[in-house]
């Protein structure tokens, strides 16, 4: 009794130790660097880190189309009452990562938010409101997450439906126009003044790393059970010391 308390107290121990020496390296480096372990890391599976980087990516790519649709379509940004475009993406990323909303959407969420945002009649800032629409539905689809964690779990079936919903957004903002006929919102174009695709470009990177952990997803489930076939196929033998 007394060398099992003993031994729980040291394995207490060395986690903390652990915890500590992680905690100390927890500050990011500059992109193309490693980066330093951080203190929750050690509560993440290999999946769980790719799965928290992957939705950093992704919501970093949705404000960078933000900031090109702002800067297509002034007059958006002016309907939110900021002073200026970068005021009012900080308020929508306020909202997308407080989990609040934005007013005007009158509550709602992902793909109904995204609706509202494309629809000719709305009178809001339909950047921020399609920007909000389409982070808040990533999330959703991750279970309400924006880090995740060894008692977290993904559904492969919500990250690809999410990643179908990026491509119908997609297809949205190009197509969607007002009683004249006019885009609702600025965004691609092919045209003899040049060329310009960086919007699709921001959609496809989203959509790969989607359909990627959606991969992971279903492969490691897969390997589950062969690595339990495996396991009594082989008779292998588990340590006891």
């Amino acid at each position: 009794m007394i060398q099992s308390m003993l031994s729980k107290s040291r394995c207490l121990a060395l986690a903390g130790l652990a915890l500590l020496w992680l905690g100390g390296c927890s500050q990011d480096r500059p992109l193309g660097q490693p980066a330093e372990p951080r203190a929750g890391e050690i509560f993440q599976t290999d999946l769980d880190r790719m799965a928290s980087l992957a939705m950093r990516a992704n919501l970093a790519s949705l404000y960078q189309l933000m900031d090109k649709l702002y800067r297509r379509n002034p007059r958006e940004w002016r309907k939110s009452g900021a002073p200026d475009a970068a005021a009012a993406a900080a308020r929508v990323r306020q909202a997308v990562e407080s989990g609040r909303g934005l007013p005007e959407l009158g509550g709602k969420q992902d793909i109904a938010a995204l609706d509202l945002a494309l629809r000719p009649e709305y009178q809001g800032d339909r950047v921020g409101a399609y920007i909000y629409g389409l982070a808040s539905m990533l999330i959703t689809a991750h279970g309400g997450r924006m880090e995740f964690y060894l008692p977290d779990s993904l559904d492969a079936q919500f990250i690809h439906n999410a990643a179908r919903n990026l491509e119908r957004a997609a297809w949205m903002l190009r197509n969607r126009r007002d009683a004249q006929g006019q885009p609702l919102l600025l965004s691609d174009e092919i045209s003899t003044q040049g060329h310009n695709l960086s919007y699709a470009v921001e959609f496809g990177k989203m959509t790969a790393r989607l359909d990627l952990l959606c991969h992971l997803l279903q492969e490691r489930y897969r390997r589950i059970g062969i690595n339990y076939a495996q396991g009594l196929l082989f008779m292998n033998l588990l340590p006891v010391q």
